[in-house]
This record gives C-alpha cells, sequence and structure tokens, in this order.
C-alpha cells in the first residue's frame, strides 16, 4: 500500500485515521487548534521539543486540496494567499542608492520582529520580488537590508528543500539521515535588491553578512544552530554572481521537475544549486 508523504513525513492509514478523529471531535476544534493536536498526536515535534505547527498546518492543508482529509471552513477566510500583498506608501520607491557597498553609511541586517516590521518585509517582497510574496515554509528568518533609516532590500531564509541531487550528492548522506538532519540545513528562499538600488558589492556583502549571523540568531529563535546554507538560482533569470562573490559553491543544477511533477515532464524553470557551510565539517554532522 502506498504511504502520502506531505512536507517530507510519511502519513500511513493510522495516521490519517488519528487527524481524522481530531477533526470530527465533539468540541469542534479549528484549523490551528487541530494542527496542534494532530502534532501532539503525532509527536511530530521541532528538535527544541516544539511544535511543527506550520509544516503541520502546511501538510493537513495539501491533504484537505487533495480530499484525503476534509477541514472545516477557516474562521477568519483564508488570508494566506492575501497577507502582504497590500501596497501601501511605506514600500514606494526612494531615493537612488549608486554609491559602493563600502560607503553607505551605516549598513546593517535588521532582523524582522513584530508585525510592523513583517507586514513591511512581506510588502516589499510581493511589489518588487519578481516571485511575489508566499509564506515561507517551516522554521525561518527574515532581514531587512538597512543603511541609515533606508531599506535597500530583503532577505529571507526558510526550511531546506526535502530532496535536490546536487546537494544530497554533495553531503553524502543517506534518506535516513536527510530525514533525521534536514533541520540542519536553510534555504535562502529571498533575496531582494531593490530596483533604485545599483550599489556596487552590496548584494555580496549583505550574503556575507547574514551567512556570519544566522546561525547565532537561529539558535537564539529556536535553540539549535544550522551548518549549512543552500539557495536556488534561476538560470534564465540570473547567473548567481553575487553568490559566486560571497563564497558559495555552486553544485549543479536541478532537473525543472518541480515537487509535483510524478511524470518527469519539464515543469519548473531550471536552477542552480548554490551551498555555503557554516561550520568546516558540515558535511559530517549532516551524514551522522
Amino acid at each position: 500500500m502506498k504511504i502520502s508523504t506531505y512536507c517530507g513525513r510519511p502519513f500511513p492509514e493510522d495516521n490519517l485515521r488519528l487527524i481524522r478523529q481530531i477533526i470530527d471531535a465533539e468540541d469542534r476544534p479549528n484549523r490551528a487548534e487541530i494542527s496542534r493536536r494532530v502534532c501532539r498526536g503525532l509527536q511530530w515535534l521541532r528538535p527544541d521539543g516544539r511544535l511543527k505547527d506550520m509544516s503541520c498546518r502546511v501538510a493537513l492543508l495539501r491533504m484537505h486540496r487533495e480530499g484525503v482529509i476534509r477541514l472545516p471552513p477557516p474562521v477568519k477566510g483564508n488570508a494566506n494567499g492575501h497577507r502582504g500583498k497590500r501596497i501601501t506608501h511605506r514600500s514606494d520607491p526612494g531615493l537612488p542608492v549608486t554609491d559602493g557597498a563600502g560607503k553607505l553609511p551605516a549598513l546593517r541586517l535588521e532582523l524582522v520582529c513584530g508585525q510592523q516590521s513583517s507586514s513591511l518585509w512581506n510588502e516589499y517582497i510581493h511589489r518588487y520580488h519578481y516571485l511575489g510574496y508566499q509564506p515561507l515554509p517551516g522554521a525561518q528568518l527574515r532581514y531587512l537590508i538597512m543603511s541609515a533609516d533606508q531599506v535597500l532590500g530583503a532577505l529571507g531564509f526558510g526550511a531546506a528543500a526535502w530532496k535536490t541531487a546536487p546537494r544530497d550528492q554533495w553531503i553524502g548522506w543517506t534518506p535516513e539521515q536527510r530525514k533525521s538532519n534536514l533541520h540542519l540545513v536553510v534555504n535562502n528562499a529571498r533575496f531582494l535588491i531593490l530596483p533604485w538600488v545599483t550599489s556596487r558589492n552590496l548584494a555580496s556583502k549583505v550574503l556575507a553578512r547574514a551567512a556570519r549571523r544566522l546561525a547565532a540568531d537561529w539558535e537564539l529563535r529556536y535553540s539549535y544552530r544550522p551548518v549549512l546554507l543552500e539557495t536556488f538560482v534561476q538560470k534564465d533569470r540570473f547567473a548567481g554572481t553575487c553568490y559566486k562573490a560571497a563564497n558559495w559553491t555552486y553544485l549543479g543544477d536541478t532537473k525543472g521537475r518541480g515537487k509535483l511533477d510524478v511524470r518527469h515532464e519539464n515543469a519548473v524553470p531550471i536552477k542552480a544549486v548554490f551551498v555555503y557551510p557554516l561550520v568546516p565539517n558540515c558535511k559530517n554532522q549532516l551524514a551522522q
């Protein structure tokens, strides 16, 4: 019997029965409470022991859309597709920035914390990033790139890809090791330099700064330190020059099939895979 997999976790039939029982409980829990109960019932936890709630919500929503389960209607409507899409004057184009990165005053990364900076990050990504805004999966950190009081861009880090051949071959881990240690890999899912910012070497300088501080920021929020960064650069749009300049390692290309391409058709653009080790022995740690 085929076992369905969602968000990198297999769900055998007894798991699905438990999920349906939780949904049909007498107190009629909402979607958020269903997710929490499923995490507790299946012991779906982060390395620090907290519930893996965001991954569970994504998995449940996919099951619902495929007809595997039937979730109750969302309490406040489904805002996921609209959150972050409101355009305000806050993200209007600013003054041109043409000085080289070394001459920019008070260049820094500001960690996104709180609703105001979160909505601003979302708005910039929606308005100016070619992929638009989508919630980052799983554990995540977001940064605004600042010079003095001016926003120059945005960075976002989230959960790693479940499988990608160039990375997995480079690490040399088994499927069991990948399942156990994938949380130690963090994906640079969004990188935006705003269109009116043409500062020489800014992108590579920002990537270098992010690599130096991300492990500590991640540990402060999630109680463990990642050991490897990854990213995917769409080859028909970008050359990955800033990643190369920041000493990221090019590993090869994706096959362009996407997550749901069971017919092995070229459904999505080819992407170059880059990685950046955060510790010298990252391969050994990941292949334990």
